[in-house]
């Protein structure tokens, strides 16, 4: 009778117990940087119809959970989905395929050399690359096309700097865009030297030729968007902002995420062309679970390394230069205009102090106070002392790239001089105007690493470890602040925090694990630091 009563308890009690909810995915004994607002860490979660359903202790989450494919993380590391808040992913593709690579080069005579071996192997009407920085060669002065005229007289040329903000063409890509020494651009430079144009055009002045460049076709861009994305899901990357696109583009990139084909969440930055005005803009956002469009990209000034950054000064290294503005100020008053009444962001490229002043006047006639419309400014490069507030003030977003602080840190004193460098790539000073700051890479320009950008951020140096004191250490981003700005903060700049950017229930289940704890680990070791695997809705893209 004892055996029969104890029988009947058990089977009582386990007719109590709730059955275990069944769900897509289980991830057990990690350490899981959850990087919700108390920024807790965990060591379980589960996922379901792509989304975190529950985080918690290994036994919470096995106990209420069961699934056909479990993972036992083994003690690896676990973070949110890391997110380039600005980068140019079609344009970094696109690179991957018709470009030749240029970055590194030590010469103009190397550039040439590098043109040829490419020409050899990808024979095409146009002869396109993208990379050169005079600031890495001994003659640290712009190259002219005499060279290039030699090696390819018949073949149009051009060639791309690494900013993006200037390029070097021959003399038959000249005469294919009818430029000469009369030539003049609003918003860009024809360079001349002994009455001729060199071949370096700066900013607006580069349209002159790309424009006459044959646009490529859907098979080329469908191609260049998937091996940007595999290139991303390799480094962790499962969310980027483009900043740039053309209508084309961004409905390729729907069709193929609506498709499964593209995988990549994608925040797209609109060229304020008329096409994208009528077609996006004045239609308002538009928002898939992949694909969020509801902002303009501008562009206030140039590049600092071409000189075409827009200061309040001018350059000290070259007097009488104060770089430019890209367009008349009418021109950001009726995009801002249009932005504001469609409800869009306004993201303006701005690297110089006088940029920057510039576009934070803008944005104040428009914003008028507090706010939560996220404007932004991309790069937010050099700020006066004066200027910073306004950030706060108007509650606009400085969206910066901490690894063009270590890329430019060897040659950017000269061009502004000992005071204005101090208010320049100032991001713990940035971030604390409205206490959160997105960062990325401006990748193809920089690394597509976000590793890179994490090291930047926190130790200000380079990959080799120069300076040994770090660069201007008085901007340091601490380990907390860089993680959340390459996850959560990313998202925010989008307006996107509530969907994805933590490992917290109900967003999306968009994660990275790693065989290293980027918050505990010997700082010189994470640019060398691993994906072990890339997950998007729950579901592997990359695995190392």
């Amino acid at each position: 009778m004892k055996h029969l009563i104890t029988l009947l308890f058990i089977a009582l009690m386990a007719a109590c117990q709730s059955p275990k909810e069944t769900v897509d995915l289980i991830v057990h004994h990690a350490t899981v940087y959850t990087v919700d607002d108390a920024f807790s860490t965990h060591q379980a979660f589960a996922v379901k119809d792509g989304k975190f359903v529950a985080v918690g202790t290994n036994e919470a989450i096995l106990g209420n959970f069961e699934s056909d494919q479990v993972i036992n993380a083994d003690g690896k590391f676990i973070y949110p989905g890391f997110n380039d808040a600005h980068c140019h992913f079609y344009g970094f593709g696109t690179n991957l395929i018709k470009r030749a690579d240029l970055v590194g080069t030590q010469s103009f005579e190397e550039v040439v050399d590098r043109l040829k071996d490419h020409y050899a192997s990808y024979p095409s009407q146009w002869l396109e690359g993208r990379g050169w920085d005079q600031n890495d060669w001994e003659v640290k002065e712009f190259p002219s096309k005499d060279i290039l005229d030699k090696a390819f007289p018949d073949t149009p040329v051009f060639l791309i700097r690494i900013d993006g903000h200037a390029a070097v063409v021959n003399s038959k890509a000249l005469e294919l865009a009818k430029i000469n020494a009369e030539t003049r651009v609003q918003g860009g430079e024809v360079k001349i030297a002994s009455g001729e144009p060199t071949g370096v055009l700066i900013d607006n002045a580069m349209d002159l030729v790309s424009e006459i460049i044959p646009e490529p076709d859907e098979k080329f861009n469908r191609e260049a968007l998937l091996r940007a994305q595999d290139k991303c899901f390799a480094v962790g990357l499962t969310s980027v902002s483009d900043a740039g696109l053309s209508r084309p583009i961004v409905e390729l990139i729907d069709s193929m995420q609506q498709k499964g084909e593209l995988n990549m969440r994608i925040y797209a930055m609109l060229t304020p062309n008329a096409e994208n005005l009528e077609h996006f803009v004045k239609k308002g956002p538009y928002q898939t679970d992949f694909l969020n469009v509801r902002s303009i990209k501008l562009y206030a000034d140039g590049a600092l390394g071409s000189r075409g950054a827009r200061m309040i000064e001018p350059y000290s290294d070259d007097p009488g230069n104060y770089g430019l503005f890209m367009q008349p100020e009418t021109y950001y008053d009726s995009l801002c205009r249009i932005a504001l009444k469609y409800g869009y962001q306004v993201n303006t490229h701005a690297i110089g102090d006088g940029g920057n002043r510039f576009v934070l006047g803008v944005y104040a006639k428009y914003l008028q106070g507090k706010n939560d419309l996220c404007w932004r400014i991309e790069h937010a490069q050099i700020v006066h002392p004066d200027d910073f507030q306004l950030f706060g003030k108007f509650n606009v977003i400085p969206s910066v790239q901490p690894t063009h602080a270590t890329s430019d840190m060897y040659w950017a004193d000269e061009r502004v001089g000992p005071e204005r460098i101090k208010g320049a790539y100032a991001y713990k000073q940035l971030l604390d105007e409205n206490g959160w700051i997105p960062l990325g890479t401006d990748f193809p320009i920089e690394s597509i690493n976000p590793m890179y950008t994490f090291y930047a951020a926190v130790a200000r140096k380079d990959l080799e470890g120069w300076p040994e004191e770090g660069f201007q250490m008085e901007n340091v981003l601490s380990r907390e602040e860089a993680l959340r700005g390459m996850t959560i903060w990313a998202a925010k700049a989008a307006l996107e925090e509530n969907q994805k950017g933590s490992i917290e229930s109900g967003k999306v289940a968009d994660f990275v694990m790693m065989d290293f704890d980027l918050m505990n680990a010997e700082l010189s070791q994470v640019p060398h630091a691993r994906i072990v695997g890339t997950f998007v809705n729950g579901r592997a893209v990359f695995q190392d």
